[in-house]
């Protein structure tokens, strides 16, 4: 099966920017959230301050939800655009 020039940039364009939308959710939370952990230190969770919690937790858990969130968005670009790995 021969896939067509104008299917393919579809595909790497919505590749590309999925990426690039993940890519900023990450840099968010990994640099720009610590950055101003001092400031969400204010806000308490669990008894914790929130920059304390975003620092051990919150990134993490974002990074693991963001993993799957961009594996299954893949994945459907894949389908729809006839790349899909059977």
């Amino acid at each position: 099966m021969s896939i067509s020039t104008a299917d393919r940039d579809n595909y790497w364009r919505r590749t590309r920017s999925l990426m690039i939308f993940h890519l900023v959710i990450w840099f968010i939370f990994s640099f720009v959230v610590h950055w101003f952990a001092s400031a969400l230190n204010q806000v308490s969770v669990f008894d914790f301050p929130l920059g304390f919690y975003m620092a051990a937790q919150g990134s993490l858990i974002v990074f693991v939800v963001q993993l799957f969130a961009f594996v299954w968005q893949q994945d459907r670009i894949d389908r729809e655009c006839g790349m899909a790995e059977d």
